[in-house]
């Protein structure tokens, strides 16, 4: 039985008062402290938040009691964000591993029990958030997908990485949390240099290193394979992937029912 219900994972760089105010809606709006891990993966190099952390945000999980852990990485950036996520995922024994961001603020009182009502489940959880977009932005899923691989995601895209392998093998479940992306993009706020010195690798797929190059599909439909493989294993209907690998069925049929404002320019191939 693992020691934790939830581990949520948190990358963070040069955050102070948006962290804060993060973890602060994760916490009160939570009904079993006991039974969620945080853990924070910091850059060694990051003064302005380590220092915060150690003054103003540290003293505040303490007096809650939150369970946490913080971790120190090499500063690898923000074409780095999975290795952070993939780090951070060794070293907690829970159900289920969330990913979550410096700048997202929960909305949902009880948002753990909403998880965990689904243990037991092979599934990717997704909530509400950026106007319902159609991903699972801050994906949720059981500690038996991560034992498959021994990673989150392959790709610094990690929602859209997940979110894909989980429409190709019909496994999202939509859930009842609400969470509000505090970024500058969306609401204006957070307007500082870890936004602005994002890299994304996205939109030349001739780079090997871009999300739709063709060695990273290929590589999600071989993770897909053996997913859908340890499903079968376990008595579970794998008739969607089997018809989507045949094709006689259409891998974003789901994507696009889900893409209730529009949001995805173009939907990708398999």
């Amino acid at each position: 039985m693992a020691e934790y219900d939830i581990a949520l994972l948190v990358p963070t760089r040069a955050r102070t008062t948006a962290l804060k105010l993060s973890l602060v809606s994760v916490f009160n709006r939570a009904l079993n402290l006991d039974k969620i891990q945080l853990l924070l993966g910091f850059d060694n190099d990051d003064k302005v938040g380590l220092k915060y952390f150690a003054d103003e945000i540290q003293p505040w999980l303490e007096d809650k009691g939150v369970h946490y852990k913080v971790m120190l990485f090499d500063r690898m950036g923000y074409v780095g964000l999975n290795r952070y996520y993939n780090g951070l995922s060794k070293n907690t024994d829970a159900n289920w591993f969330m990913c979550w961001s410096d700048d997202a603020v929960m909305e949902t009182t009880g948002w753990d029990k909403l998880i965990t009502d689904h243990t037991g489940e092979f599934k990717l959880l997704k909530v509400h958030t950026h106007r319902d977009h159609p991903y699972s932005i801050f994906p949720i899923w059981p500690r038996e997908w991560y034992d498959l691989f021994g990673w989150v995601s392959r790709h610094q895209m990690v929602d859209a990485e997940l979110s894909q392998m989980g429409y190709m093998l019909d496994l999202i479940k939509i859930i009842d949390i609400y969470v509000t992306h505090d970024r500058v993009d969306l609401t204006g706020n957070n307007k500082d240099d870890t936004h602005k010195n994002r890299v994304l690798l996205e939109g030349n797929i001739n780079d090997p290193k871009d999300f739709h190059h063709v060695g990273y599909n290929n590589a999600r439909l071989r993770d897909c394979e053996v997913i859908s493989n340890y499903l079968k294993s376990k008595g579970q209907d794998m008739k969607f992937w089997t018809n989507v690998k045949n094709g006689t069925q259409d891998p974003w049929e789901k994507l696009k029912i889900n893409d209730v404002n529009g949001q995805m320019r173009q939907y990708p191939r398999n």
